[in-house]
């Protein structure tokens, strides 16, 4: 089954990344998506429909979630059995709905609006997964490329054993969109304190990368999503540099006490990019 639909190789917009269909005896199924744009998107405007025969079924409508930019949301009729069987570094990503039965043999994922305009879709099939594996109950199947169409089956591959055969929440194991390593990118610390004396009073990021034509943003977000600071807005890297955050917000306010996500969105010359976040402490 191929369905027309609206997303496209490199469109923008909630899109299907992970697809763990056979899950162990007594284990949860889930469904990952990946928000590729620079825009924060609402879940509950969004549905997982089941297909039947050779049209739209049954409509699950998606629960209220906010998925930031690039970011993921993993959906499952069981947080606790994924959190338990999984890495799952970021809890609130996964959230609990129902889906419909996605059968052992193959079937069909589907994303559309709340009035079943067509969003995405894939159509898996145990051929994609490694044929090196004996057995296929508990590998999720994971997207290699968001620049490449949903619906190819060569862009999906079984989950690395390293990973524990599933990323739900984060960046795909198989993915081929990595351009820089995260050791590339030093922090001078994980907590700032911009109080005056002297001592992490500044946050310095430095970085040396191989690929001198990379583009960068960078940018400060609260613990509620928030931007709260953009300290490198689509710069030419170069082969190394620093950037320095003191606390303050782009308004020029010290920003209050508390956690907040250093983000990095890096960019090649044909439009694949890679964010890191790393969670800094404010003290004051």
């Amino acid at each position: 089954m191929m369905l027309c639909c609206l997303a496209a190789a490199g469109q923008t917009g909630l899109t299907i990344s992970e697809l763990l269909y056979q899950p162990r005896s007594g284990e949860a199924e889930y469904v990952e998506l990946y928000n590729s744009g620079d825009a924060a998107v609402e879940l509950s405007d969004y549905h997982i429909v089941r297909w039947v025969g050779d049209s739209l079924g049954k409509h699950y409508k998606l629960p209220v979630h906010t998925v930031g930019p690039h970011e993921y949301v993993v959906l499952t009729k069981d947080a606790a059995s994924v959190a338990a069987n999984y890495n799952v570094k970021y809890m609130a990503k996964v959230v609990e709905c129902q889906l419909p039965p996605y059968p052992n043999d193959g079937g069909s994922v589907i994303l559309s609006t709340a009035d079943s305009v067509l969003v995405d879709s894939f159509d898996y099939a145990p051929s994609m997964h490694s044929r090196l594996l004996r057995n296929k109950s508990g590998v999720s199947l994971e997207r290699r490329s968001f620049s490449r169409p949903t619906n190819e089956a060569a862009n999906w591959f079984s989950a690395s054993s390293t990973s524990g055969y599933g990323t739900p929440g984060y960046e795909n194991s198989q993915s081929t969109e990595t351009l820089v390593e995260e050791s590339s990118f030093a922090f001078s610390s994980d907590v700032i304190s911009p109080d005056g004396d002297g001592y992490q009073d500044e946050l310095e990021v430095n970085y040396a990368v191989e690929d001198g034509s990379l583009m960068a943003k960078i940018e400060v977000y609260d613990a509620r999503g928030v931007s709260v600071r953009l300290l490198l807005n689509n710069a030419l890297l170069g082969r190394h540099g620093s950037v320095v955050w003191d606390g303050h917000a782009d308004n020029g306010t010290l920003l209050p006490r508390g956690q907040y996500i250093v983000q990095t969105t890096i960019y090649d010359t044909t439009g694949t990019r890679q964010m890191l976040r790393r969670v800094v402490s404010l003290y004051l």
